[in-house]
């Protein structure tokens, strides 16, 4: 294991922080882009009746949202008729087809995105490259954070929005540094 040099150390905070953010912004558009379509038409039913009583229709980059943090296993918070709220997971809930691949792009981009903080810190030794890459957390972490308040859609006296906790925790913290950290260390492995 090689020593600490200040300015691999920064450079490997820089790198993985910037890899995070395009993980978290590709994961969302790939989402994006795949489900919009279908969600958009799940939606019109729910829209129309919404207009029709004064509400507010669910815009689509909201609801890709909640199944873009359902592919991190973040339930999505919604409303109950009797007060109070329920938890779901709207991938767990459908039929399979597209929408389960969602399971498999946000554990994919940051290995990738660990892979890539790793080569960006120069690290030679698996350690070294495991922390670099768990820096792609940097990055991930506050868009995670933010992602949970920007897809939150009131809907009447409560708000359909990723549970903010799980959201925080589970995708912002556990999976960019437990996935990254696995792509940093392959890095390693994959230049001998």
């Amino acid at each position: 294991m090689s020593l600490p040099d200040r300015a691999s150390d920064a450079s490997g905070i820089v790198g993985g922080a910037a890899a995070g953010a395009a993980a978290y912004v590709l994961g969302y558009l790939f989402a994006y882009v795949t489900q919009s379509g279908a969600i958009e038409e799940q939606l019109a039913g729910f829209n129309v009746f919404a207009d029709l009583f004064g509400g507010d229709p669910i815009p689509t980059w909201k609801a890709v949202g909640w199944v873009f943090y359902n592919g991190h296993f973040v339930d999505t918070r919604l409303p109950s008729l009797v007060g109070g709220s329920q938890l779901t997971n709207l991938i767990s809930q459908a039929d399979g087809g597209s929408l389960s691949l969602l399971f498999v792009v946000p554990p994919v981009l940051l290995t990738v995105a660990g892979l890539a903080a790793s080569r960006l810190a120069g690290t030679t030794e698996p350690v070294d490259g495991a922390t670099a890459g768990a820096f792609v957390l940097v990055g991930y972490l506050p868009l995670a954070a933010i992602g949970a308040f920007l897809f939150r859609s009131p809907v009447g006296d409560g708000a359909i929005a990723p549970d903010l906790i799980a959201a925080v925790l589970l995708a912002g913290a556990v999976y960019p540094a437990v996935f990254g950290a696995i792509g940093g260390a392959g890095a390693t492995l994959l230049s001998d």
